[in-house]
């Protein structure tokens, strides 16, 4: 992230000894955007512009140059939290693990641009800045596909969950990134029940495949001799998201208001095989470092 140096990242892709994990936005894009923007606006930007600026481009340049120098190098390269159509065309598709087992080069989508799209800015504003850019429907569809196709190996939360008056600033002192991790579970299973993925899916792109690509050891699977890190869900349940029940101490998330449905509510929480959440009780004795099969 932040690196643009050609040199350095020609050493970092020639020499890492482990997978290489980017955030793919090219920062030369993203100035220009930003002044031309200022220009035209001031610091009263309106929020949903910022997928202008954070754009379809800068996006793809990023993502194109780390792609290259992956297959140059033969680095093992994780490109995180992809946001466009134009960079799925990057990836090769992997439906199932063992074909992810024989990919170098893989992708993550993020759950807030599959679930979110450029309309829902009108509502949330700032809230839903964030980096890269939440993006049209048209690029949230293509994710969907990439996610069912398997061009996206991942899903993840890039959680950040900055203040609610810090988002309430104009457009360049608001901070990016959005609270996500409570309901990101809720919000897939939602997803699932609307047709866009399988509940399998879902385990697998958050669980299974995630454990393979990192090589976490004795994790993401329901297995003997694994540690139970689980969650029940009552897969016919609903929950309004409500800003009482958020459990963050930044106080706010960007699903309030929104009814969650194929498992909204999560029953239990396991980790490390003891129950941290029932309903109404966390624990937070449990959290042990996680080990690696490399």
């Amino acid at each position: 992230m932040l690196v643009d140096d050609e040199q350095v990242l020609e050493s970092i892709f020639a020499n890492a000894p482990c997978l290489v994990a980017t955030h793919c936005e090219h920062t030369p894009t993203i100035k220009q955007n930003e002044a031309i923007w200022r220009a035209r606006f001031g610091g009263d930007i309106p929020p949903g512009e910022h997928a202008a600026i954070r754009s379809v481009d800068a996006c793809l340049t990023s993502s194109r140059q780390a792609v290259s120098l992956a297959k140059k190098h033969r680095t093992r390269l994780h490109v995180l939290h992809i946001t466009t159509a134009d960079e799925l065309v990057l990836f090769d598709a992997a439906p199932t693990l063992e074909a992810l087992r024989q990919k170098t080069i893989t992708a993550e989508a993020c759950v807030h641009h599959l679930f979110f799209n450029h309309d829902d800015y009108e509502t949330l504003g700032h809230k839903l800045k964030c980096n890269p850019s939440v993006k049209s429907s048209f690029h949230q569809e293509a994710l969907w596909k990439g996610v069912n196709e398997g061009i996206i190996d991942v899903i993840a939360t890039d959680h950040a969950p900055h203040l609610l008056e810090e988002k309430q600033n104009d457009y360049f002192a608001a901070p990016s990134g959005l609270p996500l991790v409570q309901h990101a579970l809720p919000a897939l299973l939602d997803m699932s029940s609307r047709g866009i993925f399988t509940p399998e899916m879902v385990v697998r792109k958050t669980s299974h495949a995630v454990a393979e690509r990192f090589q976490l050891k004795d994790r993401g699977n329901i297995r003997e001799g694994y540690w139970a890190d689980l969650v029940v869900i009552d897969p016919f349940s609903h929950q309004q998201i409500i800003r009482e029940d958020v459990a963050y101490k930044c106080g706010w998330s960007p699903f309030e208001g929104r009814i969650l449905s194929g498992g909204g509510a999560v029953d239990m929480t396991l980790v490390n095989g003891h129950v941290i959440w029932n309903g109404h009780t966390i624990q937070q004795k449990y959290g042990l470092p996680l080990e690696f099969s490399r």
